[in-house]
Parts: structure tokens; C-alpha cells; sequence
């Protein structure tokens, strides 16, 4: 069970994918760590059509837990989305985003028109359903953005997720409404780009992730992630920013509520 009322949002996780070795497989055990932890909320995210059932039966079944609908950039072989059924599954009073979509020139450049397409039917469904974004970009900026002005028409907002880029893109992005999610790579000894923008942009504007089972924070780097870890996301954002962990699980939370209309 998630903890009740206030505490940490992890704000993009995939429930569905997590490793549950360590909990001999039990996720009921694993989900209570996280509420032990003082999680109370967490997004579960689809990347593709095949396994958006799994998602929504999550969300159904706990409470605190949401989901989105959508097919990640780099899931070339997933079935392609829909604009209409994309629209019609995000109906479901549970599902709150359309995502994870956008563009990863990257890991696939090659593939960067296909990419564009699939993108912009996303952000179709957005405007038509009245939901979020929940953005993947890596090294594209330009058409990111480009696509978010022409097919959302400043009737779309959401998030940019697991943020790697740098704080011009994040600045642009804000002023268009979205929010910008710090993920465990913030805590990574490499990461001290990350660290710089998000020292820079407002804690008004900022939500915190985990993306497991990827990019466990510093101290379980190279470990399965799971929500629980989301603590130490605020906890490196708390002290880039020199404020409490409290405020920071406040705002994020606060952040959270307001973008997915909860």
C-alpha cells in the first residue's frame, strides 16, 4: 500500500517492467516499501500498445497509481498508435497523459521522419483528449519543440521527462506550459550538466521520477530501480536547490496534481 495523503510522487515509473527479484517476486511487498518510504503517488507509464492492458490494470488496482497511453520513439516494432484509439483508451478515468512519445535522435537518427510522424499523431490525441504530454526527447531539440508548437497549438501541455538536455530547451518548453521531470541521473557523478540546469529552473516547475526499472539514483546505481528510490531524487534536487526534502516532495507533488488534473 502507498502512503496516504502528502508524501514523495514518483511522476514517471513503469510498474509493469520492474524487476521483482528482490521481492521473490511478490509487487505487493515491493509497492509497500514505497509507501513505507512515504511514495503516495506514482504514474505508471506505457510504451507501447501490447502492454497498455497491464498499465491500466495496474492503475485500476491500486490506488494512488495512475496510467498513460502511448508508444515509446524507440519502440519501432511495436503496432503503430492511432489517433482515434489513442483518444478512446485515454477515456478511461484512470489513464491521465498521452505518452511516453516524442523524439530520440540519439539511438535512432536513422529514423528520425518515422519518429516525427508517430509523434505528431500523440500530440494529435493531446489536443483532442484534453491531456498531457509525457515527452521522451534526446538530442532534439529543434523538431521537439517545432512539433509542440505546430500540431499543439498552445492547447497542449505536459512534461519532458528524465530531463538531458539543457536549460534553453527547458526555459522554451516552460514557456509553453510544461513541466520539466528530474529523474537518478541527476545523482550520477557524470551528470554535472544535469545538475547545473536543474539548479537553474524553478522548483515550480519541476516534478521528480525514477523511470524504473532504469537509472537508479545514486546510492543503488547499478541496482533494479523502483519508486522508493524517488526519495533520492529529491533529495539531490533539495540540496542543488538548499532547500528541506519536504519542500521539494511538497512543490513536486503540488506540481504533479496540477499538471494531470488530480
Amino acid at each position: 500500500m502507498l502512503a496516504q495523503g502528502h508524501g514523495f510522487v514518483d511522476s514517471h515509473c513503469h510498474l509493469n517492467l520492474l524487476d521483482l527479484e528482490p521481492w521473490d517476486g511478490d509487487f505487493a511487498r515491493m509497492m509497500e516499501a514505497a509507501g513505507d518510504a512515504g511514495v503516495s503517488r506514482i504514474l505508471c507509464i506505457a510504451t507501447d500498445l501490447e502492454t497498455f492492458p497491464r498499465v491500466r490494470e495496474l492503475a485500476e488496482s491500486w490506488p494512488g497509481v495512475h496510467g498513460t497511453v502511448g508508444v515509446h520513439p524507440l519502440y519501432r516494432d511495436s503496432r503503430e498508435p492511432d489517433e482515434d484509439e489513442l483518444v478512446e483508451l485515454a477515456r478511461h478515468p484512470r489513464i491521465v497523459a498521452i505518452g511516453e512519445t516524442g523524439l530520440d535522435y540519439f539511438y535512432a537518427s536513422e529514423d528520425a521522419q518515422w519518429q516525427r510522424e508517430r509523434f505528431r499523431v500523440h500530440v494529435r490525441a493531446a489536443r483532442r483528449s484534453g491531456l498531457p504530454l509525457v515527452i521522451h526527447t534526446r538530442k532534439a531539440r529543434e523538431d521537439t519543440l517545432g512539433i509542440l508548437r505546430e500540431e499543439g497549438q498552445g492547447e497542449v501541455t505536459g512534461v519532458l521527462h528524465c530531463y538531458t538536455e539543457n536549460r534553453r530547451m527547458a526555459e522554451e518548453a516552460i514557456e509553453m506550459g510544461f513541466f520539466i521531470s528530474v529523474s537518478g541521473i541527476v545523482t550520477f557523478a557524470n551528470a554535472s550538466n544535469v545538475r547545473k540546469v536543474v539548479r537553474q529552473l524553478p522548483l515550480e516547475r519541476l516534478l521528480i521520477e525514477t523511470d524504473a526499472p532504469w537509472l537508479a539514483p545514486v546510492p543503488y546505481r547499478g541496482k533494479p530501480n523502483e519508486p522508493r528510490y524517488v526519495t533520492e531524487v529529491a533529495a539531490c534536487v533539495a540540496g542543488l536547490h538548499e532547500v528541506s526534502v519536504e519542500k521539494v516532495a511538497t512543490l513536486t507533488r503540488e506540481n504533479y496534481f496540477r499538471l494531470f488534473n488530480l
